[in-house]
């Protein structure tokens, strides 16, 4: 494990990087939304969206279950589930596709940081040896705890799957990074499950769903007020840690 950063710089200069990129994952979410828009009619999506919707109706209670494991596999095997989530809002809705989402995200975040931390601990850290990045999540979450398990959740500034291992060689306590990480991902799996019920619900109805539209703004602005919370906080606590050390 390298240990070669500064851990007095790193949290401040990863936040200040990634200031100018708060409006990434929005951007992304519109690309998203439009993408699926454009491509509905001339793939046929609708159809199959229909057809994939019956087949987890056809499973009664157990559809959101069984989604929620195939996320939380697809977790734990580092698959990047952003279609996953998309396909929670169109198929679930926004109440139950942000329920199903962020219980299979958080439970196959917990089992990676079990493996991790208890069950190939070596394997994990000879994979993530030659990463600056851990290098810097490491010394971050040392000094900080529960506020850098927050604050990565709501900022791209790693990896997610990067993380769901990363943290479990870190000093992070398991609860903390659990409660942190189900948490911290609500507000960015609200954006994308709301985005993706919305645009279904439009492309059935054939008018704009404006109630969601305004649910996906209130979540937007909950998201961006989170971040910059975290930000102040971070910041404080650098402050109040460089104030500390240089006392006499």
């Amino acid at each position: 494990m390298r240990t070669d950063s500064n851990p007095e710089a790193l949290p401040a200069a990863d936040v200040a990087t990634r200031r100018g990129r708060a409006w990434l994952r929005p951007v992304l979410l519109g690309i998203v939304l439009v993408a699926m828009a454009v491509a509905a009619p001339a793939l046929g999506l609708g159809q199959r969206l229909a057809e994939l919707r019956g087949w987890i109706a056809g499973l009664g209670a157990l559809g959101p279950v069984v989604f929620a494991l195939i996320y939380a596999v697809a977790t734990v095997a580092a698959i990047p589930a952003s279609l996953l989530t998309v396909a929670a809002g169109a198929m679930f809705g926004s109440g139950v596709g942000i329920a199903t989402v962020a219980v299979g995200a958080t439970a196959g975040a917990t089992a990676a940081f079990a493996i991790g931390r208890w069950l190939a601990r070596d394997a994990v850290a000879a994979w993530l040896a030659k990463s600056d990045k851990f290098a810097r999540l490491d010394a971050m979450t040392e000094r900080h705890g529960a506020i850098i398990v927050a604050l990565t959740r709501l900022l791209p500034i790693f990896p997610f799957n990067l993380l769901n291992y990363g943290f479990g060689l870190t000093r992070v306590r398991f609860g903390t990074y659990v409660l942190w990480t189900f948490l911290c991902i609500l507000p960015g799996t609200a954006l994308y499950v709301v985005g993706a019920d919305a645009v279904t619900r439009g492309l059935a109805e054939g008018r704009i769903p404006w109630p969601l539209v305004g649910a996906l703004a209130a979540v937007l602005a909950l998201l961006l007020f989170a971040v910059r919370r975290a930000r102040r906080i971070l910041a404080a606590r650098e402050a109040d840690a460089v104030s500390r050390e240089e006392r006499p």
